[in-house]
């Protein structure tokens, strides 16, 4: 296959899904996508609650195995990074979540203020993109093609969490993408009531699914992307590979990436975008000097997880009668725990006081950890979950080979800052103060992790190193930033510096880690690409 369009996009994910319905469908530019995924998932991933059934599996995910760390005891967790159309979207937990003003505000200060990444430049596009069933305030849009929803079930740990944690003095609040974020409620996910089921609104069904008759958008999936071409400093095209052979497309206007965090660091490189020493390792040619890869950020969580005394949340839900009752109910009312990802509350909460929250603490409803970390097995129980929301720890993203086949080679970083060491033992510390906090108090059995005899901090840090994890957040590798910004791969409008009609609108582009999860905030962030790019096209035209 080949062809010419006004913009190609190198990579298929949530951020490609945005950008191509607003070139599209407002400014009628012609849009190729190429994703190396499938075009669709399973059916079951349809269900809020069909993503278990493929955690850990390589059906839609690439593991990405992270160089080995000598703090967490020579470990190398591994890292996955989605790999569908609708990318990340397509196969997360659905988790809705903004972050905090001051994410966005520190953005527009570390770009040097006036640069359009403040969190009142953002808002709108938040709201736009939005269908929310429960707010419409200045906050929320309802009119967007992204549905978001509150879970459509809530089980009895969830609601003890949430009771649990205001008596433990974090208050309740019905909207983590409000006014404030600080407090214990219920997180707002990624479905909604779709051709009359609740289902998972990935950005595929939010943004694409309207626009596939429309000929100016064309899609090619299985496909990866293996080179950006360059002519006389200017980004030209991609070149491709598929199961069949090798493809290639002209861009007229512009290539823009958004190939995932990992991948997006990998394309530039490849194609000669990147550290002019470790390119030449590989004998690359040096078309742009840069520190693509340099800035690595993560979400990373240690869990505390406790035996229930009975009967709790979902364990067993999803087999034998259990699974046949649940899905028939599922099928003729549209309720029951298949309305649900399970993962249904979380608070926000600095361990030190502070009013701006530092941690993410989950709730997940069942005894819940990798088989890399603890032989135990599931069963009743509840993991409470500390995600960092802001780890100044920086990782990086490098070549292993120049073969396009092979993955990137990821160092994760995680506790490479001893602060971020110090706020999650405090946050361990907090989640058993949960457990021991009625009405939670009542029903645990027994401390499986830690273990009641891990008490001091060397131990519990012994632990940290044993069971962390990412929260598949990875951000960062070519960050945008100010003019003067050695760190910085982009500019502020995200086009890749010393190279013309060539920019990154992923995670890959962001200057620092949103607090929160980052399927949301990436729309936002590609929805605002879609600004620069038009402004910048139409200033092309008149030129």
């Amino acid at each position: 296959m080949s062809g010419r369009y006004d913009y190609i996009i190198a990579g298929g994910g949530s951020a490609a899904c945005v950008a191509a319905m607003r070139l599209v469908r407002e400014h009628g530019f012609r849009v190729l996508i190429v994703e190396r995924g499938p075009e669709k998932t399973a059916r079951v991933m349809r269900m809020p609650a069909g993503y278990m059934k493929y955690l850990g599996r390589e059906d839609y995910l690439e593991m990405h195995h992270t160089v080995a760390q000598p703090r967490l005891g020579g470990r190398a967790p591994i890292v996955p990074q989605a790999k569908a159309l609708g990318g990340g979207s397509a196969v997360n937990a659905m988790v809705y979540m903004r972050g905090q003003r001051e994410d966005y505000d520190g953005w527009d200060a570390m770009l040097g203020g006036g640069s359009g990444w403040s969190y009142a430049d953002l808002l709108p596009h938040f709201r736009a993109l939005e269908r929310n069933s429960k707010f419409n305030d200045a906050y929320h849009g309802i009119s967007g093609g992204l549905h978001v929803s509150d879970p459509g079930s809530l089980c009895d740990t969830t609601q003890d969490y949430i009771l649990t944690a205001q008596g433990a003095g974090i208050p309740y609040n019905p909207d983590f993408n409000g006014a404030r974020q600080a407090g214990v409620g219920v997180m707002q996910h990624t479905m909604g009531l779709i051709n009359g089921r609740m289902e998972r609104c990935d950005a595929v069904t939010a943004f694409l699914a309207p626009l596939r008759s429309d000929p100016r958008l064309t899609i090619v999936t299985d496909a990866r992307v293996d080179r950006i071409t360059m002519e006389n400093g200017r980004a030209t095209g991609i070149v491709w590979r598929t199961p069949t052979g090798e493809g290639s497309a002209i861009a007229e206007r512009e290539v823009l990436v958004a190939a995932g965090t990992y991948n997006t660091a990998k394309l530039l490189m490849l194609s000669g975008i990147g550290p002019a020493a470790h390119l030449k390792e590989f004998g690359l040619p040096v078309v742009a000097d840069l520190p693509v890869g340099a800035m690595l950020q993560d979400h990373h969580e240690v869990p505390v997880i406790a035996t229930t005394r009975g009967p709790s949340g979902y364990f067993g839900q999803d087999r034998g009668w259990n699974m046949i009752r649940n899905g028939l109910q599922y099928l003729l009312f549209n309720t029951g725990p298949v309305t649900t990802t399970g993962i249904e509350s979380c608070l926000f909460y600095d361990p030190d006081g502070g009013e701006r929250p530092t941690i993410q603490l989950y709730c997940a409803p069942i005894v819940y950890l990798d088989r890399d970390v603890s032989s135990a097995e599931p069963t009743y129980g509840v993991t409470l979950t500390s995600c960092l929301l802001r780890p100044k720890a920086r990782g990086s993203v490098r070549l292993r080979s120049a073969d396009p086949a092979a993955m990137p080679l990821v160092d994760a970083n995680f506790f490479g800052d001893p602060e971020d060491l110090h706020l999650t033992i405090a946050s361990l510390r907090f989640a058993r103060t949960l457990l021991a906090t009625e009405p939670l108090a009542a029903k645990i059995g027994t401390e499986l992790l830690p273990g009641a005899a891990l008490e001091d901090d060397a131990a519990l840090a012994a632990y940290c190193g044993k069971t962390v994890k990412t929260n598949y957040h990875p951000i960062g590798t070519a960050r945008m930033g100010s003019d003067g910004d050695a760190s910085a791969v982009l500019d502020t409008r995200l086009r890749v510096r010393g190279v013309a009609g060539l920019r990154v609108i992923d995670c890959a582009a962001m200057p620092a880690i949103p607090s929160g999860n980052t399927n949301a905030p990436v729309m936002a962030l590609a929805s605002r690409a879609v600004d620069f790019i038009a402004a910048d096209a139409a200033l092309a035209s008149v030129a």
